[in-house]
Order: C-alpha cells, then sequence, then structure tokens
C-alpha cells in the first residue's frame, strides 16, 4: 500500500499529500482505480475521469455528495465565508495547503486550523472524490492536531480505508487502542494488515491465533526477520529477556511506537512528528515528559493551554533547569494570582514570563491569566510586562481601552489593537511595515492576482507564507501579508498579527 492514501488521489496525477508516517494498518484492495475516491455511505461513487475538456474549464456534481465540503466550524463562528476557495481549483488549493510551513505566529497558526476545520463549498472542480477531505486530514496530523482531525473524519461520515488509517493511528496515539481495534473488528470490508490484526488479537487476549498468525505469516515469508521477533515479542516478552531489541524502522509509525512501549523499550518522541507528543500525554509517562509534550503541542496551538496550566502544577520540581524552572517559575506565579495579592504578582511575573518566553508559550500564557491581571494595581517592570500579557490575549481591546500609553512603542500598540493603525506614529522598522498595511493596504503581485481571480482562500495562506518571510527580515512580506489579510476581510486576525509581530521575539 502507499505511504499516504491522498497518493491515489489527484485528477492531474501525482500525490495531493503525503503522510510516511501512517501505519499499514489495513490493506488497500489492489483492484481499487486510482481515483476512486471516497464513497459516503448509501451513496454512488462519483466518476472521477480525465478530459478532454481544456485546463481552465471545470465540473461538479450538483446533487452528488461533497465530503469536501465537511468541516467542524460554521461560517458564524469561523468568519470565513462559505465560498472561501471560490474559483479555486482542488489540486492547487492542496499544494497551498501541503507546502505551507509549520512556524507561523500563533494568530496565523490559529487561522490555518481554523481554514482546515471550517465548513467551506467545496472547490469547483471536487466532484465529490473527498481529496481535499484527505488533504485536510493529513495537514492536521502533520500539525499534530490529532483530536481535530479524528472529528472531521467522524464527521465525514466516511468508511474508506484511507480515512480508517488516520482514524485508526490517532486512536493509537490518543490512547484508544481498544476503539481502534473495535473500528477494525467492526467493519468487515476492511481487510487489516498482519501486524495490525496481530495487535489487536492480542489486545483482545487472543493470544494463540496471534501466534500462529505470526508462525504463519513467517514461514511465507510475509514478515521479515526482524518483525517477527518484535511481534513474538510483544505476545510473550519473557522469551526474549536479556536479547537485543530489533531497532525501529524508519519512518517510525504509530502502531510501532505502540509495540515497542509495550514491550519496555520507549522510543523517544521528541525526534517523531509532532503528532507522536499525544502519546506522552498519558498517566503513565513521567511528568517530565508529559510537561515537555504539553509544550510541544501547546506551542502548535492544537491543544488548549489549560491542559499545560495543570501539568505544570501537577507537582513540585524534583530538580532545576529547563522544563523544571518553567514548572516553578508557573508554580509561583499561579500561587500569587489565586492569592490575589499584586506584591506577590509583581513580583513572580518577570520571572514566569521570561519562562514563557523562553518556550514560546507567550499566547498560551495571556490566554490564561490576562483577564484576571487586568484587575491588579500593577507598576513598574509587572505593569509593562502586564501590558503586554493583556494585548497577547482575546481581551486586547479591554487592555487597550484602559492603557496609558508612556512610550511610542505602547501608543502604536495600543493604536492597533483598538484598529487604529491607520493613525499610529510607528516607532520602528517592523512597525513601520505594519503601519503601510493599515494606512494602504499593498498585497503582492500574487496575492491581488489571486484576490482578483476569486481565490481568496489561496490569497489568505500567501498572506500567512508572506508574513512568515517578514519574520525572518524580509519586513516586505509583512506588509504584503498584512494587506492581503485585510482585504479578505480578516482586519481582526491582521490585527492579532501586527502585535504578536511587535511583542513577541520571533525576528531574526
Amino acid at each position: 500500500m502507499q505511504p499516504a492514501a491522498a497518493q491515489e488521489a489527484g485528477t492531474t496525477g501525482g500525490p495531493l499529500s503525503a503522510i510516511d508516517w501512517l501505519s499499514q494498518s489495513v490493506a488497500t484492495p489492489a483492484a481499487a482505480a486510482p481515483d476512486a475516491g471516497l464513497v459516503l455511505p448509501d451513496e454512488p461513487p462519483v466518476a472521477a475521469a480525465g478530459t478532454t475538456l481544456p485546463a481552465d474549464v471545470t465540473t461538479s456534481s450538483l446533487d452528488g455528495p461533497a465530503p469536501d465540503g465537511v468541516g467542524l466550524i460554521s461560517p458564524s463562528v469561523s468568519g470565513l465565508p462559505r465560498g472561501f476557495w471560490g474559483a479555486g481549483l482542488t489540486r492547487e488549493i492542496a499544494e497551498s495547503l501541503v507546502s505551507h510551513p509549520d512556524d507561523a505566529l500563533p494568530a496565523l497558526r490559529q487561522l490555518f486550523l481554523t481554514i482546515l476545520l471550517a465548513e467551506l463549498n467545496p472547490p469547483i472542480d471536487a466532484g465529490g472524490r473527498g481529496e481535499l477531505l484527505l488533504v485536510r486530514i493529513d495537514k492536521l496530523l502533520a500539525l499534530g492536531a490529532l483530536e481535530q482531525a479524528a472529528a472531521l473524519i467522524e464527521a465525514a461520515g466516511v468508511t474508506s480505508p484511507e480515512l480508517f488509517r488516520r482514524a485508526f493511528d490517532v486512536a493509537l496515539l490518543t490512547g484508544a487502542e481498544d476503539r481502534a481495534c473495535d473500528g477494525m473488528a467492526n467493519a468487515p470490508h476492511l481487510a487489516p494488515t498482519l501486524p495490525a490484526r496481530i495487535f489487536c488479537l492480542a489486545r483482545s487476549g487472543d493470544w494463540n491465533t496471534a501466534a500462529l498468525t505470526i508462525r504463519t505469516a513467517s514461514a511465507l515469508g510475509q514478515i521479515s526477520a526482524d518483525q517477527e521477533q518484535l511481534l513474538s515479542r510483544f505476545l510473550d516478552p519473557d522469551l526474549y529477556e536479556g536479547e537485543p531489541v530489533p531497532p525501529p524502522p524508519s519512518p517510525v509509525t504509530p502502531l510501532d511506537w505502540m509495540i515497542y512501549a509495550a514491550i519496555g523499550e520507549p522510543l523517544p518522541t521528541d525526534g517523531l512528528p509532532i503528532a507522536f507528543s499525544y502519546a506522552e500525554l498519558r498517566p503513565r509517562s513521567g511528568w517530565k515528559a508529559r510537561i515537555e509534550a504539553a509544550e510541544r503541542l501547546t506551542r502548535a496551538g492544537t491543544i488548549p493551554p489549560n491542559v499545560i496550566l495543570g501539568l505544570y502544577t501537577e507537582n513540585t520540581p524534583a530538580a532545576s533547569g529547563g522544563v523544571w524552572d518553567r514548572a516553578a517559575a508557573f508554580q509561583a506565579f499561579d500561587a500569587a494570582m489565586a492569592a490575589g495579592d499584586p506584591a506577590r504578582v509583581a513580583a513572580t511575573l518577570p520571572a514566569v514570563w521570561n519562562r514563557m518566553q523562553e518556550a514560546e508559550l507567550e499566547v498560551p500564557f495571556a490566554t490564561l491569566y490576562a483577564k484576571a491581571l487586568l484587575d491588579l494595581p500593577l507598576t513598574g517592570a509587572a505593569a509593562d510586562i502586564a501590558f503586554r500579557v493583556g494585548l497577547l490575549s482575546p481581551h486586547a481591546e479591554t487592555w487597550a481601552r484602559r492603557a496609558s500609553p508612556t512610550t511610542p512603542e505602547e501608543a502604536f500598540l495600543t493604536a492597533i489593537a483598538l484598529g487604529r493603525g491607520a493613525e499610529a506614529l510607528p516607532p520602528d522598522s517592523m512597525a513601520r511595515a505594519i503601519s503601510a498595511a493599515f494606512r494602504i493596504p499593498t498585497p503582492s503581485v500574487e496575492g491581488q492576482r489571486l484576490l482578483d481571480g476569486n481565490r481568496t482562500g489561496e490569497a489568505v495562506i500567501v498572506a500567512i507564507d508572506s508574513i512568515g518571510r517578514g519574520v525572518k527580515g524580509d519586513l516586505r512580506g509583512v506588509t504584503e501579508g498584512l494587506s492581503i489579510l485585510r482585504l479578505a476581510g480578516l482586519d481582526a486576525v491582521a490585527r492579532r498579527t501586527a502585535l504578536e509581530l511587535m511583542i513577541l521575539e520571533r525576528r531574526g
């Protein structure tokens, strides 16, 4: 089977996306057409075909299934119009999603996640094949948004092998192994591969059948010697006590990770794709490992800040340095906030803010504490930090309305938060690049072309990428990217992004 089911999609040849670490949990029937796509329950397949139509002419079934339109966030919540993709075509949209980097500012990461999860009209050439749905799910997996990916798969209501593989791996990494195996057992049209079958037989307690399956597969040459040893060790670790463990494959799949963990040889997740960090959030992992995993996922914007709050305050740090220093600083500040003591808050806020900057967790921290900080009478350095914390939070406008700026930078930040960016005097080069977008929006040539061509969604992704270049020194990208966001009707996102560009230390 190919590394990713999306490799079997696409009307112009070649993969739309690829995730090489998906478990080979089910076998895709060899007779399946390369572009068979997804079939909704009780619906006939929609024919995908080569066509003699010119490249700029597309067709779409008006009454067929529309898996590409499935989403979890309604337009009223997402702020994105249903016609977000406009005249865009599936392949071009997919390529823009797949190539999008994973290191954007927090506001832009949230915008991108919203795009992946939003209810939007399918591309005009979608034809009910579900190609863009697979690409969206794969991108969510690549970003570590496992729960969101699982919810999107469930909302699609599709039981194709391609989507089952993804659901199976999400279940493994989120601690729902039994549900993954039950899903396989309850779907007879899915043909489990040998490692997945053996894993699920063992989970159900059918050790004899699992052992017989290993012996038969080995005799028929269907598994390698290393696979046979690893699976046999999984069934009976005592037989291999003292013997070296087979080296892990490359890439490691979630099923591989689960088996190595089950035999007492867990593979570290810090060198694996971010999705594997979910596996470290389980109680059986050590406190330090769980904090590090939660930091990684919180930084990616894929889990709520309350998770890291709970982990930071769960125990007393056992040592110093790194994670332990962050936990200690966080606990001291959280206790001060709980006590409502302005003096203690003022004493602990600088230290915890430094630690949050160190881990690039400033925005989650602001989300947790900005509202409560509003009511505390702070002065000096603590007040300066609290002001920036407030502007990075969902309560930025409230903080800005209460502000009494004393420096040009504070005046500029306040104006941006209040939607008066065009009136503000920029204090530095970054601010000048930001101010230009709020005075006279000037998108890039590519961005303007996409906007003029009714391809707003692709223009917004170009904007995110342009601002990313700006963070690394190309300030023109900041102006062009913010301009596109504003022209696309995403002014609130542009303002939050501008505040993050000024406050967060992400330049260079």
